[in-house]
């Protein structure tokens, strides 16, 4: 057969049912896409629900952490002031039951307490109470007069400051040491003030024997 005997078939066009389903497929597979993408997207707020309960339990965890760090030592300190109170007046009572004592205090409570009891001094009597507000010093002994004034000169004062008939022992003081402080004795007395944390002295002399006078003392520091 010869070129010019052969048939030669026209290219057929392409289907329209090709074209639907391949149409198809990718709308469907486009539109399946979209809608399984949209379906396992996040909330309207962009947290996924179990990312926000995370949040919220991790909120409420720092929250109670902070009130247990506020709280805990908030509540240790009003429990020491309570237990520091009640200890501070269970051994100023200790003290007042026991009574002053018939010594001298040591050299470091008398300077502590700045109460430069003079070398001449007898019949010295002293005790220490603390508690919370302040710590005291208690004192009494006799001394000559002119021991009296270098105590009155160590302690900061003179002679000149003492006022006549005044106490200056406060009754709380008085219940404590049981002193006493009657009519019928010449009492002179000045209270000598000093800057915290330097203690406050009052002093109460007993000068019906000039030569031979008593001084008792309250020596008062702040801590």
């Amino acid at each position: 057969m010869t070129a010019a005997e052969h048939h030669i078939v026209p290219r057929q066009p392409p289907s329209s049912g090709s074209s639907g389903s391949s149409g198809s497929s990718g709308s469907s597979g486009s539109s399946g896409a979209s809608g399984s993408s949209g379906s396992s997207g996040s909330s309207g707020d962009g947290t996924p629900p179990e990312n926000r309960r995370r949040v919220i339990r991790r909120r409420l965890i720092t929250l109670t952490i902070i009130v247990l760090l506020i709280g805990i030592p908030a509540g240790y300190l009003v429990i020491s002031a309570g237990q520091s109170r009640r200890s501070g007046k269970d051994k100023e009572a200790e003290a007042a039951a026991q009574g002053l004592r018939e010594d001298w205090p040591s050299g470091m409570q008398r300077r502590i307490f700045e109460l430069p009891i003079p070398g001449n001094a007898v019949g010295v009597q002293y005790y220490e109470t603390n508690n919370w507000k302040a710590s005291r010093m208690y004192v009494k002994f006799r001394t000559t007069s002119a021991g009296l004034d270098r105590f009155l000169s160590g302690v900061g004062t003179g002679r000149a400051a003492l006022e006549t008939g005044k106490v200056t022992i406060s009754e709380r003081d008085v219940k404590i040491t049981g002193w006493y402080f009657g009519p019928g004795v010449d009492w002179v007395g000045t209270v000598h003030k000093n800057k915290d944390p330097r203690p406050t002295q009052n002093i109460t002399v007993n000068m019906t024997d000039p030569a031979a006078p008593v001084v008792y003392a309250v020596s008062a520091a702040t801590p």
